[in-house]
């Protein structure tokens, strides 16, 4: 693991409380510690506080150790120190981590940067991870997003959905088209969030940010309350349980434009888990919702660029049309895919992983043998790029 040493600024905070003789506790103060492994690079996306290492950011998706004047490698009483420092006074996230043993929130530095928080226990200690939010909302150009996504604004009702591993840029990508709705419709748009990523002002459109935990005990008892404060476009932060996905699909079968997102790796995985969490004598009745309610399913995978210059999406779309909505009802079979129907779909919009894979390669984007790792087939991508093995220069 590669690990730099930096020095930290002067505190632009105030220091934190700590106990005098806590043995591990950092000397230097919870936010000069975050603010100098921002340092490091422009790149990073993830600040990482464990047990027994020193702290640790993710750039281009390689964890890199910080070695900060005072701090060193961290012990349990000092991610302890610094979850207490995060949570701040907010009891309510303290109470879910007594209980649960992991909890979300939100932390900010002032005129530096804002995070997405995960403190949980491990070994009987704690852990943290900061996503790093940027403090600009990403439009389109910025995230290299495929123009046809911009159709997604024109949409009056229905269901949205971008889905992608942790760390694949869904909010990002959610970001960019909530923030064009909002410069470009005069919409009343409301988001439930866990927590709040993005900050969106009013611009054309009135928006609304509610917090789990802060401001609503729950995603679906927020969803349920937003039928009721008349939004024409509702953000729900992730598609968790049976309730959140039936109050979604209600919204969208009653005029509202409903985004989310799942952690699933592509729009048939997407398909499969939401039926998968209704009871079987359910399940032909919301896959014929869903086929109705659906507008997209955007899924994203993030690749290192072969140039080293960070990470590029690779995003596949699926739209909602005729031969779409069939799938989604009836259920996939032999030649009849939704991957068969994106492939053939590039007419009407979209596209399918491995496409957008062998383009990228092909562009000299990405290296081969590492895009062919983020192909849905990679044996039938390889044959597909047979004829750059071929064309390659034998090394001597």
């Amino acid at each position: 693991m590669d690990s730099v040493t930096t020095q930290p600024p002067p505190p632009s905070v105030p220091a934190t409380d700590s106990a005098s003789n806590a043995p591990a506790a950092p000397k230097v103060s919870t936010a000069s510690i975050v603010a100098t492994m921002l340092q490091v690079s422009k790149q990073i996306s993830d600040l990482i506080f464990s047990p027994g290492r020193a702290p640790q950011v993710e750039v281009s998706g390689q964890l890199k150790e910080v070695n900060i004047a005072g701090v060193g490698k961290l012990l349990p009483d000092a991610t302890r120190r610094i979850a207490i420092d995060l949570l701040g006074k907010n009891d309510l996230v303290a109470e879910k981590l007594e209980k649960e043993g992991s909890a979300d929130l939100s932390y900010s530095l002032p005129g530096v940067a804002r995070f997405r928080v995960n403190i949980f226990r491990q070994r009987g200690s704690y852990a943290i991870v900061m996503r790093v939010i940027p403090n600009t909302i990403p439009d389109f150009a910025a995230l290299n997003l495929p123009p046809q996504l911009g159709d997604i604004c024109e949409l009056r009702n229905g269901i949205v959905l971008v889905t992608g591993p942790t760390g694949s840029g869904k909010s990002s990508t959610l970001a960019a088209i909530l923030n064009k709705i909002n410069n470009e419709k005069a919409y009343h748009i409301l988001t439930i969030e866990d927590p709040i990523e993005f900050l969106h002002q009013h611009r054309k459109s009135t928006i609304h940010q509610r917090e789990l935990h802060s401001d609503t005990p729950s995603f679906a008892l927020a969803l349920r309350a937003a039928l009721r404060q008349a939004p024409k476009v509702i953000l729900v932060g992730e598609m968790r349980d049976k309730e959140t996905i039936e109050i979604a699909l209600e919204a969208a079968e009653t005029g509202h434009l409903v985004f989310s997102t799942l952690h699933t790796i592509d729009a048939s995985k997407t398909v499969e888990r939401i039926i998968g969490v209704f009871p079987a004598a359910d399940q032909q009745a919301i896959r014929s919702r869903i086929s109705k309610a659906f507008r997209y399913i955007v899924s994203q995978r993030l690749i290192a660029r072969k140039d080293g210059g960070g990470r590029v999406a690779a995003i596949e779309i699926l739209k909602s049309t005729m031969r779409t909505r069939e799938y989604v009802e009836k259920g996939e079979g032999e030649g009849k895919t939704l991957v068969d129907a994106m492939r053939d779909g590039s007419n009407e919009g979209m596209q399918h992983f491995d496409g957008v894979i062998e383009r990228m390669i092909r562009d000299g984007i990405i290296d081969l043998e590492v895009g062919l790792g983020y192909a849905s087939n990679a044996g039938n991508l390889r044959l597909e790029l047979s004829d750059l093995a071929e064309a390659s220069p034998v090394s001597s």
